[in-house]
């Protein structure tokens, strides 16, 4: 490893910055939310948000209760199953934009 006390950047700052925007795109992680349907498709609520990683995912509840790590995005589903007339589903966002 460089010694950064003695060593001269390699970068300028908008460089510097470009540089780490590759590894920032390319490691993000997906973003999902839980939605819990009511019947069939008669309606339903969002239950949890979450991120996956290329090696887990992590997840935290709409109601801020509830965190987890995880194994993958599907294994968030359990959590929310119960015996009455709901299914849980995963919610790909394809993209981070707020609707207006």
């Amino acid at each position: 490893m460089i010694d950064s006390v003695e060593s001269e950047p390699l970068w300028d700052e908008a460089g510097f910055t470009a540089f780490l925007e590759g590894p920032a795109v390319d490691d993000a992680p997906r973003l999902f939310a839980v939605a819990v349907e009511y019947g069939h498709r008669h309606d339903g609520h969002i239950a949890a948000y979450g991120m996956a990683f290329h090696d887990h995912a992590e997840i935290i509840s709409t109601d801020g209760d509830f965190r987890a790590r995880l194994h993958t995005p599907e294994s968030a589903l359990t959590y929310f199953r119960d015996d009455n007339d709901t299914t849980p589903r995963l919610v790909w966002l394809s993209g981070t934009r707020k609707r207006t």
